[in-house]
């Protein structure tokens, strides 16, 4: 509740701060006779340009790469399956950290954001797994193919080391913290995510600010 509350409280300061690198404040005094729709267009450009712009893919995108987890858990539901995969996690990391190089991008960097992602995917697991051993009946009828959900996971990893990439200056502002809270609550609201998607949310977001 606390993690909740923070973002909360956080979204207010980063709607703020989002008119202001947006430059919505001197978006008012533009002449009257500019057209609508180019007004609209320039503004919508640079929205996805702002600091803003560029950290809210991270947080919709871990937000989609939670959504995995869900389907994870399900499939190692009832097989033995340890939640914890340190042969597959290394591959993950391995392969991003390439992904990030071909780029011109900071592995380190990528590779620090991706643990966190992990991490998260593994809270949703354990958290999804302790309410299906204290109801069964709660339990998905049906198990997903664990190859197919990799392949999605992979997706969207490939998604996300290329918005660390456009990222790169946003992530290092002062006011990256603020703006990245701001963008998890209003994914938070957007999909409905529960305490537990709304926890591992944050999780996953731990490392998104701040230098290699």
């Amino acid at each position: 509740m606390q993690l909740t509350t923070s973002m909360r409280r956080a979204l207010t300061a980063g709607a703020a701060a989002t008119l202001l690198f947006t430059g919505a404040g001197t978006a008012a005094a533009a002449p009257s006779a500019t057209p609508a729709v180019t007004t609209a267009t320039t503004a919508q450009h640079a929205a996805a340009h702002s600091p803003y712009g560029e950290l809210r893919p991270l947080a919709v995108l871990s937000a989609e790469r939670l959504a995995t987890a869900d389907l994870v858990a399900a499939a190692k539901w009832g097989t033995g399956s340890p939640i914890d995969d340190p042969a597959r996690e290394q591959v993950v990391l391995d392969t991003v950290a390439e992904q990030a190089r071909q780029l011109g991008a900071d592995p380190a960097a990528t590779v620090r954001i991706f643990r966190d992602q992990i991490e998260a995917n593994k809270v949703v697991q354990r958290g999804l797994h302790r309410t299906w051993d204290a109801d069964p009946s709660q339990a998905p009828a049906e198990r997903p193919d664990l190859d197919k959900v990799r392949q999605e996971i992979n997706r969207i990893n490939g998604e996300l080391v290329r918005a660390v990439v456009d990222s790169e200056g946003a992530r290092s502002a002062p006011y990256c913290g603020v703006l990245v809270s701001g963008a998890a609550e209003q994914v938070r609201h957007t999909r409905h995510l529960d305490g537990l998607h709304t926890v591992a949310l944050a999780r996953a977001l731990r490392s998104v600010c701040g230098a290699a």
